[in-house]
């Protein structure tokens, strides 16, 4: 392990020097200087991890070097040590960016243990700032994979909303990434330094949504034996996404309306207004105009809610993204499980391309996980798929029927000769073929079904 690197800094040598043994005989590497100025002129951002330096000191005070010092390196963390502590000086310690005040005499431990803790918040709080950047990674658009025509309309209506602060519904079946999408909006939006807060609205019963939402007073009900905050005040600053929103009773539907027309809103049992700022996404897999209509959710909630739409297609309707999404979920898969599946079996992808996948990308991903759990071979096999979703047959060749003409005999053998040159051409390879056909392998791999044509006749 690295040993951290601390900047010792006080006329006082005999001081100095015996910081310096202590820190040094606990694992820190040391550098003690007893003149400030030759401190400054040594200090480079990123050679150190930590300053130790006293306040009062001639020629260049040590108010003076943590400015200096804070100018090059903002986010390192300075004790600064006096024997003259007052609230006043402290205050301005603080402000100029101090850390922790450390007041003479100190025992050796206490030194130890103010530099222990300035240490360890530096580490927490990089390690906050990598998670942000990883966050914020994950959820880039360019990291939402697919790249079908359905797909690239969505993304580009995220793209414009993700910066402008207004409500948006997603809609879509089960299982076809809508909260994905949510976060995406909010990774890419100005609040994404602040809390993303998810809650399922169809999970809990109407009396805890209310609290988990807004929070209670203590001794608002039974068992309210101290103040909470809800999940609104939780996501202040950020972004709260109500998923399956159309199972809001209609008890929290007043209250979510009242807060989104005033930005503000009262825990149970308080009188007092509680305002916070809060951007809110929702999303459901319902028909929300038909639940409007029934008088299942109120109309003024909806429009507020539904200031703009975005739809997610379901998987059906984006075959040419299966092959890209499967290869994702098994790449993932293997670095989660260290397993080595190179891919989907031609007659595998064919299948999973037929496949209707009514649980969409959820389903998808769970298929994969299972069909890498039982593989043997290096690619998932049709009949380890086949245990998963249903196969359609394959009719085994292509034939015409009698009352066809010879106009559908002739497109039949042109298209025949036509992918067969195609994969001779490319070795087999099916992205290669479509790519070079203007077309997309979901295409590709259905006429090759329809012709009975053997890809690996054509492999390399």
């Amino acid at each position: 392990m690295t040993k951290k690197r601390v900047m010792l800094v006080d006329n006082e040598e005999g001081l100095c020097r015996m910081m310096e043994a202590v820190l040094s005989d606990n694992g820190y590497q040391v550098s003690a200087f007893t003149r400030s100025f030759e401190a400054a002129e040594s200090f480079q951002a990123g050679q150190w991890d930590l300053l130790v330096t006293d306040i009062k000191m001639p020629g260049m005070d040590g108010l003076e070097l943590l400015q200096k010092v804070k100018q090059k390196d903002p986010a390192i963390p300075v004790i600064m040590v006096t024997a003259y502590a007052t609230v006043e000086m402290s205050i301005q310690a603080l402000r100029k960016g101090a850390y922790d005040m450390l007041t003479k005499p100190f025992e050796p431990e206490e030194l130890l243990y103010r530099v222990k803790n300035a240490l360890q918040h530096t580490r927490l709080m990089e390690e906050n700032r990598e998670l942000r950047e990883e966050l914020v990674g994950r959820f880039n658009f360019g990291n939402i994979i697919g790249a079908s025509k359905a797909l690239k309309e969505v993304l580009e209506r995220v793209e414009k909303l993700a910066v402008r602060d207004t409500s948006v519904l997603i809609t879509g079946e089960s299982g076809t990434g809508k909260e994905l999408i949510a976060q995406a909006i909010h990774y890419n939006s100005p609040r994404k330094e602040k809390k993303f807060v998810a809650i399922n609205c169809g999970a809990l019963p109407a009396s805890l949504l209310e609290s988990e939402l807004f929070g209670y007073k203590k001794g608002a009900f039974t068992g309210a034996a101290e103040n909470r905050r809800g999940l609104l005040e939780t996501a202040d600053g950020g972004t709260l996404f109500l998923d399956e929103v159309g199972n809001l009773p209609m008890t929290v539907q007043k209250t979510l309306l009242r807060f989104l027309q005033e930005q503000e809103f009262n825990r149970l049992g308080d009188p007092t207004p509680t305002k916070v700022d809060v951007r809110v996404l929702s999303a459901t897999n319902a028909d929300m105009k038909q639940a409007v209509k029934a008088g299942d959710f109120r109309e003024d909630l909806f429009y507020r809610l539904n200031v703009v739409n975005i739809n997610l297609p379901p998987l059906r309707e984006r075959r040419d993204d299966i092959a890209l999404i499967a290869a994702h979920f098994i790449s993932l898969q293997n670095a989660k499980f260290g397993t080595h599946i190179k891919g989907l079996a031609h007659d595998a992808m064919e299948a999973a391309v037929d496949f209707s996948w009514p649980g969409n990308i959820r389903q998808l991903k769970n298929v994969i996980e299972a069909c890498i759990a039982m593989e043997s071979s290096d690619y998932i096999t049709l009949p380890v798929l086949s245990q998963f979703i249903e196969v359609i047959p394959s009719e085994g060749g292509a034939e015409v029927a009698a009352d066809e003409g010879d106009y559908s005999r002739a497109l039949m053998r042109f298209e025949t000769e036509y992918l067969r040159g195609l994969l001779r051409k490319n070795q087999g390879n099916v992205e290669a073929a479509a790519k070079e056909a203007g077309t997309n392998m979901a295409t590709i791999y259905r006429k090759i079904k329809k012709y009975g044509i053997r890809k690996e006749e054509y492999n390399s």
